[in-house]
């Protein structure tokens, strides 16, 4: 029957709960109230507890400033009939208007709550209950209580515009990446279409020819093999003007990436420029990281991320670790591991991962594939 129950949304994390240790001090007029002002105050009581929850359940709802209104008439109450210390509820209240977006439903809410809070202040005083001495302590928590809901409304409305920056960057950078994309795509095209369609034309011709006209057949074939070496030489010239991601700038990339997440980054190993290492497996090895550095940030929880980078004869040895809580096996195969895999099925490259209670460990190699000797074709 309460499976699926939360005391409260589950985004707030432990700060609704530790507001509520304050609720302490009502409790303690409560229980040394007696007969009808008990049961009063007791009511109030239950029900401002209520419309505490209630606001953090409802936030950014219509009936968010129903429950608002309805906590400001309990601390009225209870300010009246049970003491005037009951005033200092009033901060709970000071809180959640800040969460009110727009500047008139702000307003309006804030002059609603100084009128409530100054009700029971006034009748006390006009009683003669409230001592000159009690007076000088009371206001200047009058006052913090106006004020911080200025002071709590700039903080969210700063966590929502960094929000929408970032939502925004990485929109950015979605379109990038296709108009990336597409311009390759059409580089592509435009470079090899042509020169793909002659080579066919001219295989078919060879092999018509090989049986007539040897000679023949030998020239056409030397022609194609000119042409596919020019073709090479436009490609590569493609893949030169593509940008790519230098291992030092993924490692710095990464860097960044965990610190923002309170993550601390070490690195192990002698650290060089990598400028032997082809643009191309740079590139991927780049990647990799990234993905790896993405996936500890995302799924984790972890303090520390370790990434080793090791030279070996025939090529580079990357591990990515954390000390978290591992990832389940289901994720093992999401699409940026997938990814990655198949990036290092282009270059013979292996992919390794293991996950358990004490982090996750990801070992991928690229290999160094040396020139070929003159004549022969190489990227």
């Amino acid at each position: 029957m309460l499976q699926g129950f939360e005391l409260f949304p589950k985004r707030y994390g432990v700060y609704p709960y530790i507001w509520m240790i304050y609720l302490a001090m009502p409790l303690y007029y409560l229980w040394n109230e007696r007969g009808l002002q008990q049961y009063i105050g007791i009511t109030a009581f239950i029900v401002f507890v209520l419309t505490y929850r209630q606001l953090y359940m409802n936030a950014g709802t219509y009936l968010f400033s129903y429950w608002l209104c309805m906590q400001m008439g309990c601390v009225l109450i209870l300010s009246l009939i049970i003491d005037p210390n009951m005033f200092f509820l009033g901060f709970f209240t000071a809180n959640f208007i800040g969460w009110y977006s727009e500047k008139r439903t702000f307003r309006f809410f804030l002059l609603i709550f100084a009128v409530i809070q100054t009700i029971p202040m006034v009748i006390t005083i006009a009683l003669d209950q409230l001592r000159t001495e009690q007076l000088l302590f009371f206001i200047p928590f009058y006052l913090i209580m106006l004020i911080s809901p200025y002071g709590i409304k700039t903080m969210l409305d700063r966590q929502q515009l960094e929000a929408k920056l970032d939502e925004a960057h990485q929109h950015i950078k979605e379109l990038i990446k296709r108009e990336e994309r597409m311009r390759i795509a059409r580089d592509l095209h435009d470079t090899m279409g042509h020169t793909l369609s002659l080579i066919t034309l001219k295989s078919e011709l060879v092999t018509k020819l090989i049986a007539k006209n040897p000679e023949r057949a030998i020239q056409e074939a030397r022609e194609i093999e000119r042409t596919s070496r020019a073709a090479l030489r436009e490609v590569r010239q493609l893949v030169s003007d593509m940008r790519a991601i230098s291992i030092v700038e993924a490692l710095a990339d990464a860097k960044e990436t965990l610190k923002s997440a309170n993550i601390e980054l070490r690195l192990i190993g002698k650290q060089g420029s990598y400028a032997d290492v082809p643009d191309l497996t740079q590139n991927m090895a780049s990647l990799c990281i990234l993905e790896s550095v993405t996936n500890i940030v995302k799924h984790s929880k972890a303090t520390i991320g370790i990434i080793q980078i090791e030279r070996i004869p025939d090529g580079i040895r990357i591990m990515v670790q954390d000390n978290g809580i591992g990832i389940s096996s289901d994720k093992h195969h999401g699409n940026g591991l997938k990814g990655m895999s198949e990036r290092l099925d282009l270059i013979d490259g292996s992919f390794q991962i293991s996950s358990g209670s004490k982090g996750t460990r990801v070992v991928v190699f690229f290999p160094l594939i040396a020139s070929e000797p003159q004549g022969g074709i190489s990227l």
